[in-house]
């Protein structure tokens, strides 16, 4: 049974994954899921260990920055931002 789910993301990268996803005759819902799943799938320790990181640091320009918001509500506030 599928659910949904609202992620954000830089326009950039989602505009790529889409391009992916396409050359790859997929969904980019599937490519998500497939990368859950990879994610998932062993008992890494770090995201170097992941078996993606390698494609990741391909489509990615320059490395990766993981970000978490100071509160919901500054969440929030960058999602309808970015929709202006």
């Amino acid at each position: 049974m599928d659910a949904k789910i609202t992620l954000s993301f830089d326009r950039q990268v989602i505009e790529k994954a889409k391009a992916f996803a396409a050359s790859q005759q997929i969904s980019l819902s599937r490519l998500t899921e497939f990368l859950y799943a990879q994610i998932t799938s062993g008992d890494y320790k770090s995201l170097d260990e992941l078996p993606i990181s390698d494609w990741v640091h391909m489509v990615a320009e320059g490395p990766a920055e993981y970000k978490k918001p100071s509160s919901r509500k500054s969440l929030k506030d960058d999602y309808f931002e970015s929709k202006k």
